[in-house]
């Protein structure tokens, strides 16, 4: 048996693709857990069409997971791919886009029918047309081989057809030299009330193992050695389950119990998932009737004295916004986190888009500031979850924390922190019988209120939306105090920014250009900056991830550069708002509503054309 040339690589891009029901996004998370195993460096980007049941074996029905792995630091999910898996025909038609000029495509080709072409609309087959020449080609008959892996079992077609992914799982194994042994305790927990599903993907994994080993069709297998990762417990996390987790810490840190009223919405059920696992933290979690019923029970569990939370997506938002004024009004502390998709209205529930920062600013009624931030990647959730916690219950204020689809569904190697190296967290309690206890009465520093717990002796006081006199927090239709509390709660806001750490500069503080980015694209941003800056070229980052209250040097950074260009996966939201704050300098744009990131070859294409101008 001919053993293949094992090849060192640094890095690498594996993209999973099938019809939606073909367990691609499974496939792809058990492949990066062997990828978290070997000591990689990696993050993913799940793709998920937005019909919940598109047709079968069309090309709206594609479902995709991509994963870039490698020794060095991994910023982004890659560009192209240089293996993709494609379960059918709609697969492979649906990403041969995304694939380099001499990638390895491993295709199903048991699915290649004529019907089956006819649904993807190909005029011809792709396996004999020549269409696919300069790539790799394994044919693998995996509906075949799949039922001849388990032919002994007593499983049904239907059933045995679920497991070929893990055929699929086990040849990509093999190429890049994993132990496939590792997922067979996932199998155990996964279907441990079926042993003989168990039996069944055991043996088709190892299967797609032993056929890639003997069908002699690959030159080469890789190999990608550890990366240097600072010496710790690391785990794979999706950007969603660090947000519950930062949320966890922050109750820990803060003697808060955690209250999460919210109504299930993609992409950011699974944060409301995720938290209802934790009742051994007292963790209370409420599937609310809708997304008002979801945070008017948050503000309840915040008057409470809990450290109250809501999630949520565009849509959801809009539907909160009066009680996040309301939110704003008592000035209570709640966490509102809103994992953007693609919009309008139900727009493109399961793709990616920076689509809510000016309705995350400004879409209230009234004067109703409150803090924003964005998270800047998956395990950066963790961090940012903890911080707008944080903020929250300490200046006691609303605050909405932006995450978007490719971070809650995207996933990165975490480094596990220790809970109690965290800051405490302290929120301003009033104490009982307090004599000088008034309802709006405010810390000289931070203009934060009192937050008083009902029940506690003394501290009775009125609550509710109507304006509060200042100090005494009755109800007062005076202007003059209407004009002092608007006044007072954006300053209260304002002074925020004292708290927050200096913006900073990625490369040089003083260059041709500064490119601009918030949130989510911070990873493929440093990395076409870091690659041109190593090609000589005259140009630097800054990453926004507090957007109100701004960082204090701001001016400052802006000051250093001749031009500067913002880039935003929505038409131009971030840098309207710069222009707003900071109309003293000119902004280029660089934007795109796809429902997908940007990739680093048309950044750096970008980025030249500014530089060359």
């Amino acid at each position: 048996m001919k053993k293949d040339k094992i090849v060192e690589i640094e890095e690498a891009v594996v993209r999973f693709a099938g019809d939606s029901g073909d367990g691609m996004q499974l496939t792809g998370s058990l492949f990066s857990d062997s990828t978290a195993f070997a000591g990689n460096d990696f993050a993913t980007f799940p793709d998920y069409p937005s019909e919940i049941r598109a047709p079968q074996g069309t090309v709206s029905g594609v479902s995709g997971f991509q994963i870039h792995f490698g020794q060095k630091s991994i910023h982004t999910t890659g560009d192209l791919a240089d293996v993709l898996v494609a379960m059918n025909p709609a697969s492979l038609k649906a990403n041969m886009k995304w694939v380099k000029k001499d990638a390895t495509l491993i295709i199903n080709s048991d699915e290649f029918t004529e019907k089956n072409l006819q649904k993807a609309g190909y005029d011809s087959n792709p396996l004999e047309d020549n269409s696919l020449s300069g790539h790799l080609i394994i044919q693998a008959p995996l509906n075949t081989l799949t039922k001849e892996a388990v032919k002994d079992l007593d499983l049904d077609n239907k059933s045995v057809l679920k497991s070929k992914n893990m055929f699929a799982l086990g040849i990509i194994f093999y190429l890049f030299n994993r132990d496939y042994t590792k997922t067979f305790s996932f199998f155990e927990s996964k279907f441990k009330k079926n042993p003989l599903v168990v039996e069944a993907n055991k043996k088709v994994l190892t299967a797609g193992y032993n056929y890639a080993e003997t069908v002699e069709a690959f030159t080469n297998t890789y190999r990608i050695e550890k990366a240097s990762l600072h010496k710790g417990k690391y785990r794979n996390i999706t950007g969603n389950m660090a947000t519950a987790w930062g949320l966890l810490a922050a109750s820990e840190r803060s003697g808060r119990h955690i209250y999460l009223g919210s109504y299930p919405i993609t992409p950011a059920t699974d944060i409301l998932q995720e938290l209802s696992k934790h009742k051994q933290f007292t963790c209370i979690t409420q599937q609310a009737e809708d997304e008002i019923a979801g945070i008017v029970s948050t503000l309840g569990g915040s008057f409470a004295g809990a450290l109250a939370v809501t999630t949520t997506s565009g849509p959801g938002l809009s539907l909160k916004s009066e009680a996040i004024g309301l939110g704003v009004m008592t000035e209570l502390p709640i966490v509102i986190i809103d994992v953007q998709r693609g919009g309008p209205s139900t727009g493109l529930p399961t793709k990616s888009e920076q689509s809510d920062l000016m309705q995350a600013l400004y879409g209230r009624n009234g004067e109703a500031p409150v803090v924003v931030m964005a998270a800047t990647g998956p395990a950066d959730a963790f961090f940012a979850a903890y911080e707008a916690a944080m903020i929250a219950m300490e200046h006691m204020t609303p605050v909405i924390l932006l995450t978007d689809g490719s971070i809650g569904n995207g996933s990165e190697v975490f480094k596990i922190p220790q809970v109690n190296l965290l800051p405490k967290i302290k929120p301003p309690f009033a104490e009982a019988n307090d004599p000088d206890y008034k309802p709006y009465k405010r810390d000289p520093k931070t203009l934060a209120r009192k937050w008083a717990i009902p029940g506690t002796p003394g501290l009775r006081h009125r609550i509710g939306g109507l304006e509060k006199e200042d100090i005494t927090g009755d109800v007062s239709h005076d202007p003059l105090n209407h004009q002092k509390m608007v006044e007072l709660r954006q300053e209260k806001v304002d002074r925020v920014a004292n708290i927050l750490p200096l913006q900073k500069v990625h490369g040089n503080k003083k260059g041709d250009l500064l490119v601009i980015g918030w949130g989510s694209t911070y990873g493929v941003l440093l990395t076409a900056v870091e690659e041109m800056h190593e090609e000589g070229k005259s140009i630097s980052l800054t990453q926004f991830k507090y957007i109100m209250p701004l960082p204090k040097n701001v001016k400052e950074i802006f000051s250093g550069f001749k031009k500067i260009v913002v880039v935003e996966n929505n038409m131009g939201q971030f840098v309207n708002y710069l222009r707003m704050h900071f109309p003293e300098f000119r902004y280029e744009q660089f934007n795109k509503v796809q429902g997908l990131p940007f990739m680093v070859s048309e950044l750096k294409t970008k980025f030249d054309s500014l530089l060359n101008e």
